[in-house]
């Protein structure tokens, strides 16, 4: 059998075989062509645009400034009398102390064998004055015995029972006498005046003997020590110690002259320190100059006691100036032009284009205090592509997270 014959039988075989199935009901018929769908809706071909809700939200408008810490109030703490040797020192750097404690001694022999001496001068002195005392009553005595005697010879003269000469004796015996008491009063006021200033002296030597211990003039921690034993004691140069007053610290920081206006004293703030975090404090002091060349201002934050802050390390603080509660959309929703600010709304699966007072920014938020409702449809990243009155098809910001989620999960 020929080669042809072979390919026909075996065509013939096929078809018998298709029609048998057909028959039996195993193999439908090919379908006809359907005609092509009709046109897509126009909903299916407006544009898909996120949306989000505009809801109530709480915003926080925050400043951030920087600057170094400080002490609110630097007490420098150095002798009061000069040229003594540091004996004993009784503080360290870091070290809590009380108003009153003594910090360091002074060298002291000298002041009390001053004192010692000033002693005796004063035993002296009240002995000169009770010497004093006594030469005014004996003065006083013969002042008396030599008026009356001359009293009396008064008329015994006028009778010629004594001479004038006894009389002139008797009278210039009662001037002597009087002058001698003159004596002895002025004797007893330069007895109480050197025992004045012999008090004077003691008191200034119990005064500077009592400067001999350096105490802390106030509560507080001692930042730097420079007194050293063996060292003299100098009121000029650096002072013995320095102490953090009442271990108050602050944030001293310069902030421009555009911002400042927004800072008063009491406001909230957050310090943070390399290392240390979330450390509160309040603004306490904000000046009213700002610098003409610099155009700086600056402002002081007290900042809460912590044994983990040190004076001159660097620090930011971040400062609450105003807090509110209004409507929320997102910042990508805003849209600035010439009259102002916009933002899309939808309604109807239509764009409405709203104007709107924005007020406080705060993060990926932005507070409408004008324009915009709660529960109003935002587009939530408003373009130049929509126009008033555009059909869009929203869908939801959880929805499209959803979604985006969904895919990087597969592809995951």
């Amino acid at each position: 059998m020929s080669k042809k014959a072979i390919a026909y039988l075996g065509i013939a075989a096929v078809a018998g075989g298709a029609f048998w199935l057909h028959q039996t009901g195993k193999l439908p018929l090919l379908k006809k062509p359907q005609p092509a769908p009709a046109a897509t809706s126009a909903a299916s071909l407006a544009a898909a645009v996120t949306v989000v809700r505009a809801e109530p939200r709480d915003f926080v408008k925050t400043l951030l400034v920087t600057g170094t810490l400080v002490p609110r109030e630097e007490v420098l703490v150095g002798p009061q009398i000069e040229g003594l040797r540091i004996v004993e020192v009784l503080a360290e750097e870091g070290d809590r102390v009380k108003q009153g404690q003594v910090l360091a001694r002074l060298v002291n022999d000298t002041i009390e064998t001053q004192l010692a001496q000033n002693t005796a001068a004063l035993a002296k002195a009240s002995a000169g004055i009770q010497q004093a005392k006594s030469n005014i009553a004996s003065a006083e005595a013969k002042l008396v015995e030599a008026r009356n005697t001359f009293e009396r010879g008064k008329p015994l003269r006028q009778s010629g029972y004594i001479s004038e000469a006894v009389q002139d004796t008797r009278e210039a015996a009662a001037k002597s006498a009087a002058a001698a008491l003159s004596a002895a009063k002025d004797g007893l006021a330069l007895a109480e005046a050197e025992k004045t200033q012999v008090e004077a002296q003691r008191r200034d030597l119990e005064w500077r003997l009592g400067r001999t211990e350096i105490t802390a003039p106030t509560d507080g921690i001692v930042s730097r020590r420079i007194a050293k034993i063996g060292g003299f004691a100098a009121g000029s140069g650096e002072p013995m110690f320095r102490i953090i007053a009442r271990g108050e610290i602050e944030l001293d920081a310069d902030v421009p002259e555009t911002q400042i206006s927004q800072l008063r004293p009491h406001q909230v703030a957050v310090i943070e320190v390399p290392g240390v975090e979330g450390i509160k404090g309040k603004v306490r002091l904000v000046s009213p100059e700002v610098d003409r060349a610099s155009r700086l201002g600056r402002i002081r934050i007290a900042v809460e006691n912590s044994p983990a802050l040190r004076i001159g390390s660097f620090a930011h603080a971040v400062v609450t100036t105003d807090t509110s509660r209004g409507i929320a959309v997102p910042t990508a929703a805003l849209q600035h032009g010439e009259k102002g600010s916009t933002v899309h709304l939808v309604k109807d699966d239509k764009v409405v284009v709203r104007p709107v007072k924005v007020g406080i920014t705060s993060g990926p938020w932005a507070e409408i205090r004008d324009g915009v409702s709660a529960n109003d449809v935002v587009v939530a990243r408003s373009g130049t592509f929509l126009r008033e009155g555009d059909a869009v098809r929203p869908v939801y910001e959880s929805k499209r997270t959803e979604q985006t989620q969904a895919k990087s999960e597969v592809i995951q």
